[in-house]
């Protein structure tokens, strides 16, 4: 962040010139001195520092000035920066009008014109004035600023999109933020506006798209070669292995990913068996390192891009993307993994994003703090969530249709979460219905033994139900199994068409599709063992296959 900010304006250019000097002169190493001679000029500067998470220590302006008197510019720059010191320049004659401000703008002192010597007329008093400020100061956060509704299911999309990019961003509740209401007075904004973004430069956006909020991270959105050796669908663990390998033996790697890395990985609180971290580490931290890994030995990476299809031309393969960007390439990694399986019941999809959330624990954990949380779900990504939950909600309940745990999930986030206070499991339960006027505020539940139902009140739910391959989008006569899972290697004989479509002498390659070149690993493929550590391996090994994929072409 910046230095704090002196801020002077007098429509005298001479003087502006002289009190800029002594200020700079005596000030300079832990203050940004700026200047100007235009009203106008300085409320447009201000509002953009304002939005840059700029801060004003002191204001020092002008009483007599064309475009506006000093007290009532006083005024509105207090609006922008309620927390600053405010010292009216005046002559002898304004003194009357310098006494009046002290009560209409709670003004902090008014210096005479001139204030020869500084060291005796100026520092001194701007000295005590900085000292007070000081005293109540806190920089506020730099970077990126996300301003709206908290159950607003636009704000949660930008929030779980900047979490999983690992992008630091700094949220405000519109309705209970003092800071977020001040940006939505000063920046003219309306309730249609939000949610607002604003970047570290001051730029402001309004219910931006998950694009144009890409594009100002810096995230990649355009290929740069016109062919490459190996494209890999999905940054998922399989994915960011595959691209670590890929690259790092030498191919011309691209890795395309619709959201955000680490796939469902990416959004666990914290990952306890697997291998080589003792202590555990969580999905951003493993995604993170991931993506720097590949990037380092020259992954290109493209995202936020959905691919739509695949099309075969020659012995080249066409990745066409959601905007119809086509890009070549010899041969396709399929990682696209699984997304929670949507749950039907009554109320549910009104109020998703509304208190209702399909994983996202991490992005949505600060906002549930001291209140009743409730867990869908009995693996291993319902009870991380669970026990991430459980550091700042009052309670947490893990809602289950079996009687225990003992079959979905490890047993060390079991005796984990039978040791945590606030957790509590809610066995043979079922959710009948989600209410609520506005957001999520009680849940209708149903006991499977004795089928009593009762209503209970609910501040959160996160769902982890099931696994749906991200498969819908594969053609190519690629042979699914009926769940939408991808069959490879041998399995793939026992399907009828398969001799149909599979056309060359040898047999497929172990993570091979029906269609030669299209390799798919990880939780997308039939018969995954649904592990980060086995996901890893396999996108690594598909990386083996291609090399003798392209031996061949």
């Amino acid at each position: 962040m910046g230095l704090p900010i002196i801020f002077s304006i007098d429509d005298d250019v001479q003087v502006l010139r002289a009190i800029s000097r002594d200020l700079k002169t005596q000030y300079r190493e832990k203050y940004r001195v700026l200047s100007t001679s235009s009203v106008s000029e300085a409320l447009q500067s201000l509002l953009d520092l304002q939005n840059k998470g700029e801060e004003v220590a002191i204001f020092i302006s002008d009483q007599r000035m064309p475009e506006m008197q000093g007290v009532e510019f006083l005024e509105k720059a207090m609006i922008l920066f309620p927390h600053a010191k405010r010292v009216l320049l005046t002559a002898y004659s304004d003194t009357d009008a310098a006494i009046k401000a002290i009560n209409d703008v709670q003004l902090d002192y008014y210096l005479m014109k001139p204030w020869d010597p500084p060291e005796e007329k100026l520092y001194p008093a701007i000295d005590e004035l900085l000292n007070d400020w000081q005293s109540n100061y806190r920089p506020d956060f730099k970077g990126i600023k996300l301003v709206g509704y908290q159950f607003s299911p636009k704000s949660h999309e930008i929030k779980d999109f900047l979490a999983g990019n690992l992008v630091p961003y700094l949220w405000m509740d519109l309705e209970s933020n003092d800071t977020a209401k001040q940006i939505a007075k000063t920046n003219n904004l309306e309730s249609k506006d939000f949610p607002v973004v604003i970047f570290e430069d001051g730029k402001l956006l309004k219910t931006p798209s998950i694009n144009e909020i890409a594009s100002g991270i810096g995230l990649n959105s355009t290929v740069k070669k016109q062919i490459y050796d190996v494209v890999i669908i999905g940054a998922g663990p399989a994915g960011l292995s595959a691209s670590v390998y890929g690259a790092s033996e030498g191919l011309s790697t691209l890795l395309i990913e619709r959201r955000a890395p680490g796939g469902q990985a990416g959004t666990s609180s914290r990952i306890e068996n697997y291998l080589g971290f003792p202590s555990g580490l969580s999905g951003k931290d493993l995604a993170r390192r991931a993506i720097t890994q590949a990037t380092r030995f020259g992954t290109e990476f493209l995202s936020p891009q959905s691919v739509k299809e695949i099309k075969l031309k020659d012995a080249y393969k066409t990745i066409v993307l959601d905007d119809d960007t086509e890009i070549n390439t010899k041969a396709v990694v399929i990682t696209t993994g699984v997304d929670y399986r949507k749950l039907e019941t009554s109320g549910i999809a009104e109020f998703t994003g509304k208190g209702i959330y399909y994983g996202a624990a991490n992005t949505e954990a600060a906002a549930c703090s001291q209140k009743e949380v409730f867990v869908l779900g009995g693996g291993n990504s319902a009870g991380q969530a669970a026990m991430y939950l459980s550091k700042f909600a009052k309670k947490v309940f893990i809602v289950i249709r079996k009687n225990d745990l003992k079959a979905t999930m490890s047993s060390y986030l079991i005796d984990q979460l039978s040791n945590t206070d606030n957790v509590e499991i809610l066995g043979c339960t079922e959710i009948l219905e989600a209410q609520g006027n506005n957001q999520l505020e009680h849940l209708k539940l149903i006991d499977l033994n004795s089928a009593e139902e009762r209503v209970v009140k609910a501040d959160a739910l996160f769902i982890f139900i099931g696994a749906r391959p991200y498969t819908d989008w594969v053609g190519l006569e690629i042979i699914k199994n009926s769940k939408g899972f991808i069959e490879t290697g041998r399995d793939m004989s026992r399907y009828d068409n398969f001799k149909q479509v599979w056309k060359l002498n040898r047999d497929p390659y172990l993570l091979e599709t029906s269609s030669p070149g299209i390799f798919a690993a990880g939780d997308v493929r039939a018969g995954a063992m649904n592990r980060v550590t086995s996901a890893v391996g396999e996108g690594s090994m598909s990386i083996s296959f291609v090399h003798q994929y392209l031996s061949e072409v």
